[in-house]
């Protein structure tokens, strides 16, 4: 027998959010972060290594190298659109800016597959709320059109998705087609034709940016969630095993897929590995704020209702990604892959949260974000003007050398967001705000305004500490004569960033090929000594990246050989 619903929702609680303003505000998370800098390091420079590599024909499509290595994610369709882009692009696009063009629009799928996914699982009848006795209570359409805005808005708001979903990393295409196929095991039930293809094209997709394990675990899970959800609706019992058959052979299709192309790799943390579990915990806690918690209070208040479909299956694809980040060392990529279900679960405890709970939340964001945004005016004025003098000498020990710079597009688009950010701390704070998804409007608002400062206010001095840029060019300038360059020991972010910015041509060091210059990390010297024949070299530069002395490199010239 089913139990009730703990869902008590009015009518006038499902006011949906203004389209225009929901797409907008979409823009305005998704848009910073991919305009106007350099590849940083670590993975976002090193992934768009091997995009360079295969744009430029120097690397085999289906086993991607950089500098001789793999990669360290056995990925293939992450590198193939970020080099489909390069090779398309016109040249006056810089290759950088093409390669991510892919992987914004594998965001916009992320947010707009989760939106509908959320949608349909509210529409399913074991999601609605407890019909009134006089009328009154949400209409099923209504219900779920403001239950999947406010999903959209606690995913936005999660402070994991910010920076790595801005990355051109095969992290952003695990996300993109993990949604893709959450929506289609969502809305099957609902539709044909549009989810079908969904799950076969995210669990392949999955598969093809190295998550084949994930892709695998998680077509079984939709087969095993839709084969146990009874029949609702008039819903024929029967009408439930085509879907299932389509999500297990998809999963059987994929793990065929990756084994033919040799993408099975073991990742596990060996039970020698000692495992911090307080970071972990920590990790859960702030890379999944405000879904993590609001997601653990819908299991507990639908508790009685797990099997249904609008918490089994968002609860299994978040289970499958926090089993990853225990299990594997990539914790924080793993838990990017359970946002969107997380997003989805934390959206159903609003019919049940208390007013005393939602204002707790709405306080804490309010102060944190406003807080945040403070700070990074502050810096940023200090940069500007001098005043006050202590951040902007901060700013200067930290990364010397800099020289901050006024952009007038960056300072209208961060005063646009701090006063939308004004106004809608005004909107919530005003009395009787009924819509089911307003607990989540500050949290979502204050992390898409404080990713837009730092992506605007903050993006010159980010991008000087965190592109390899700086030090290229110290490079380059000099090597007035430029010609092959040997390389010891540089990692792969460093050799990509010398190949793309520097256009070097860069060979292992100790080749039959001779090139004029040698270029190694200065921490490396003394292995060189002992592994190259240094008395033919002399040292030409050395070049100090200004925030990280681990990246210092050094320049070496050929000595010329006595005639």
């Amino acid at each position: 027998m089913n139990q009730p619903t703990p869902a008590i929702v009015a009518q006038s609680a499902v006011r949906r959010l203004p389209r225009a303003a929901l797409l907008l505000f979409c823009a305005a998370y998704v848009v910073p972060g991919f305009v106007g800098r350099d590849p940083w390091k670590n993975a976002d420079v090193t992934a768009f290594g091997y995009m360079h590599e295969l744009a430029l024909g120097g690397a085999n499509w289906l086993a991607p190298t950089l500098q001789g290595q793999p990669p360290e994610f056995d990925a293939l369709l992450p590198y193939w659109l970020g080099a489909w882009a390069m090779r398309l692009a016109p040249g006056f696009v810089p290759g950088d800016f093409a390669a991510r063009l892919p992987f914004v629009a594998l965001l916009v799928l992320a947010l707009l597959a989760a939106w509908y996914g959320i949608y349909y699982l509210a529409r399913t009848p074991r999601a609605q709320p407890v019909p009134f006795a006089f009328g009154g209570e949400a209409q099923p359409k209504d219900y779920a059109r403001a239950i999947a805005d406010g999903g959209l808005l606690a995913l936005i708001g999660c402070l994991g998705l910010a920076q790595l979903s801005h990355e051109t990393t095969p992290a952003l295409a695990q996300l993109g087609f993990t949604t893709l196929a959450f929506y289609g095991m969502a809305a099957l039930p609902l539709r044909i034709a549009m989810p079908s293809a969904a799950v076969v094209i995210g669990l392949a997709g999955l598969a093809l940016s190295g998550a084949p394990t994930t892709a695998v675990l998680l077509g079984l899970g939709g087969a095993f969630v839709t084969a146990v959800d009874p029949a609702t609706n008039g819903e024929r019992t029967l009408s439930r095993w085509p879907w299932v058959a389509l999500m297990l052979a998809t999963a059987i299709a994929a793990a065929l897929l990756a084994s033919a192309l040799d993408l099975w790799r073991w990742r596990l943390m060996s039970s020698a590995e000692p495992r911090d579990w307080r970071a972990l915990g920590k990790l859960l806690l702030w890379f999944t704020w405000p879904a993590g918690p609001l997601a653990a209070w819908t299991v507990w208040r639908w508790r009685r209702q797990l099997g249904a479909r609008h918490v089994a299956l968002p609860l299994w694809f978040a289970l499958v990604a926090i089993a990853s980040t225990v299990l594997t060392r990539s914790s924080d990529r793993s838990l990017l892959l359970g946002l969107p279900a997380l997003a989805t679960l934390a959206v159903f405890a609003l019919p049940t949260l208390r007013r005393a709970v939602s204002s707790l939340i709405d306080w804490f964001t309010l102060l944190f974000f406003s807080g945040c945004a403070v700070v990074i005016w502050v810096v940023w004025i200090s940069m500007q003007t001098g005043v006050p003098a202590k951040p902007a000498a901060n700013v200067a020990r930290l990364a010397p050398g800099f020289e901050p710079s006024f952009s007038l597009i960056a300072f209208a688009a961060a005063l646009a967001g701090t006063i939308a950010w004004g106004w809608l701390v005004k909107w919530r704070t005003a009395r009787h705000r009924a819509e089911i998804w307003k607990s989540l409007v500050l949290p979502a608002g204050g992390a898409a305004l404080c990713w837009l400062l730092l992506m605007t206010l903050w993006l010159p001095v980010l991008d000087y500490a965190r592109s390899y840029s700086a030090v290229v060019r110290g490079v380059t300038q000099a090597m007035p004569d430029g010609g092959c360059v040997e390389t010891f020991g540089l990692n792969r972010g460093q050799f990509a960033a010398f190949r793309y910015h520097g256009s070097l041509d860069l060979r292992a060091a100790a080749t039959t090929a001779e090139c004029p210059w040698l270029l190694m990390p200065s921490e490396l010297q003394p292995a060189a000594s002992a592994a190259l024949d240094m008395k033919q070299w002399r040292l030409a530069a050395t070049v100090r990246r200004p925030t990280d002395a681990r990246d210092n490199v050094l320049l070496f010239s050929r000595e010329p050989r006595a005639r």
